[in-house]
């Protein structure tokens, strides 16, 4: 039997990696024009609700998914900010 956890991880892996592309561009750019702010601020907070659940189910792959996804949420939301001023 698959353990349910490396399903988690393969979903949390193409998941968390669907921001890179937009995360590399803004980084090569340096220019965050067009991107939603209110859409990241949501994806925020619910990326770190889920990362909240991941932790009181004691879920690695939802843990670790949920963690690296804040991160790169809040780099693009930090360029997003900035692009504004």
């Amino acid at each position: 039997m698959i353990n349910p956890e490396y399903i988690g991880f393969f979903a949390a892996t193409l998941t968390t990696s669907a921001f890179l592309p937009q995360a590399f561009k803004i980084w090569n750019s340096k220019k965050a024009d067009g991107l939603s702010l209110t859409m990241y601020l949501v994806m925020a907070v619910g990326t770190l609700s889920w990362l909240a659940y991941g932790l009181l189910i004691e879920s690695p792959s939802v843990i670790v998914a949920n963690s690296i996804s804040v991160s790169i949420i809040v780099f693009i939301i930090t360029f997003i900010i900035r692009s504004k001023k």
